[in-house]
């Protein structure tokens, strides 16, 4: 196995913290913090490089803002860093670690990746139940707590069987401490890669020793199809094993293998059956409701709001990738009126005045 030096150095030069600088500041352009640095890039990214040289800079639990938010009705915390030096420094690391990342990830790794997300994810299980007769039972689980759970001590024995450089693994030690006693903080930029890099030796053992065919993971939800319940359900078994011998991980406990043809695969917002995506039903109910809603209101003679203009492009992008005609036919054309109004007298305006 490959392993990786000669990286810490790349990592402090100053071309690569100014594009660190210019990836972590989009859509942030209003931020305090992000319009200091603008103020002089130079003079803040040389202390940043400073830091990194001089082996001074640090991270603790004061410097996380840590909110709670409601994610389809489970409570995440959120564990944010402030822009300068912490954000630009996490980028200068992706930047450099990233590629290498990407070799050790598996083809049916989904989230928090380049051309990885629910679209890729949707994409690998379209492409499995195309085989009918390999596919007609699903072993569907997630990990208990993932994010929570991560095992510091593991996680950093995985980092360092990947890179050789001290001064990197160091580096990423501090970052990884700073959030004890265990887990990695749902909200930092590195914490996705951390945490898809944990499972990616798990990902390699599913393909590589139990020899399975159709599998694919979105973060730390897993489905697997095959043609027998029963080899399922042995599956199942051994990866309760190995997440808790190896990973200090378990699943939850409403882990299930059912037939795909009666049920489908409930996945990344989507029901997948053998020749057709149906949207899942909690997410269909919540667009109908939102729907009916914002349509009451145009025909009453009210404009939208861009919370409701954002609510109708992100359910016509929902759309566009299932079977939804009727769908949309009955609850997007006649919000359409509603949205074009919006983006003509409200979104090109502002733009115009800014311009």
């Amino acid at each position: 196995m490959k392993r990786y030096g000669n990286i810490y150095e790349k990592i402090c030069d100053m071309d690569n913290l100014r594009e660190a600088h210019r990836n972590a500041r989009k859509d942030k352009l209003f931020y305090a913090e992000v319009v200091m640095v603008d103020s002089d890039p130079d003079k803040y990214l040389s202390e940043i490089r400073e830091m990194l040289i001089n082996h001074t800079y640090s991270v603790n639990l004061d410097d996380y803002t840590i909110s709670t938010i409601n994610d389809k009705g489970k409570q995440r915390e959120l564990w944010k860093l402030p822009y300068f030096p912490h954000r630009i420094i996490q980028w200068a690391i992706m930047l450099q670690i990233e590629p290498i990342f990407n070799k050790v990830f598996t083809g049916f790794t989904c989230a928090s990746l380049p051309n990885r997300g629910i679209k890729k994810a949707q994409e690998l299980v379209n492409t499995y139940l195309k085989d009918e007769p390999g596919t007609q039972y699903c072993f569907k689980m997630d990990v208990h707590h993932f994010y929570p759970n991560i095992n510091h001590r593991i996680l950093k024995r995985l980092l360092r069987k990947k890179f050789k450089d001290p001064e990197l693994l160091t580096l990423l030690d501090i970052i990884i401490d700073s959030h004890p006693p265990k887990g990695v903080p749902i909200g930092s930029y590195l914490s996705q890669y951390l945490a898809n890099f944990y499972l990616s030796y798990f990902d390699h053992w599913l393909k590589e020793q139990l020899h399975l065919k159709y599998v694919v993971r979105y973060m730390d939800d897993l489905m697997i199809f095959h043609h027998s319940k029963q080899v399922l359900h042995w599956v199942a078994r051994k990866i309760m094993e190995y997440l808790g011998t190896f990973l200090d991980l378990s699943l939850k406990k409403n882990w299930q293998v059912f037939p795909t043809s009666t049920r489908g695969a409930d996945f990344v917002g989507y029901r997948f059956f053998h020749g057709f995506t149906l949207l899942r039903k909690k997410t269909c109910k919540r667009f109908k409701k939102h729907m009916v809603l914002i349509r009451e209101k145009w025909e009453s003679g009210k404009r939208i709001c861009y919370k409701e203009w954002c609510r109708i492009n992100s359910y016509k992008g929902w759309l566009k990738w299932c079977d939804s005609f009727r769908l949309a036919e009955k609850y997007i054309t006649p919000v359409l009126a509603a949205a074009e109004d919006y983006y003509i007298n409200v979104i090109k305006k502002r733009k115009a005045v800014t311009a």
